[in-house]
């Protein structure tokens, strides 16, 4: 069986995970990457698969589709469980990206 929430899909694996998300904040802001709530599904950051590109740049899924990670989002710490994180809107912006290690 795959493991659930590993494709970027919005609001999956929030709620197991929504007690560290909710203490991220976004570079350059200090605004919290987290908008969801321990008990609701809708939360901006879940679990996703990702890799980095020979040029240092963040590739990403986000509710199922690869895409770029803009420098500004990336995170610098790991996640607790060691893989790649994204907190992004229904729309697809990113907020916040934390890349896992090894990288997943």
């Amino acid at each position: 069986m795959a493991a659930p929430a590993q494709d970027g899909f919005h609001g999956q694996g929030h709620v197991e995970n929504h007690d560290w998300y909710r203490d991220l904040k976004q570079p350059g802001t200090g605004y919290s990457c987290c908008n969801g709530t321990a008990d609701g599904r809708l939360g901006d950051c879940r679990p996703t698969r990702a890799y980095l590109t020979d040029d240092g740049t963040w590739r990403a899924l986000v509710d199922g589709h690869w895409v770029r990670v803009p420098p500004h989002a990336v995170l610098k710490q790991l996640a607790p469980d060691g893989n790649s994180h994204i907190c992004a809107s229904p729309s697809g912006l990113i907020y916040c990206f934390l890349g896992g290690s090894p990288k997943s």
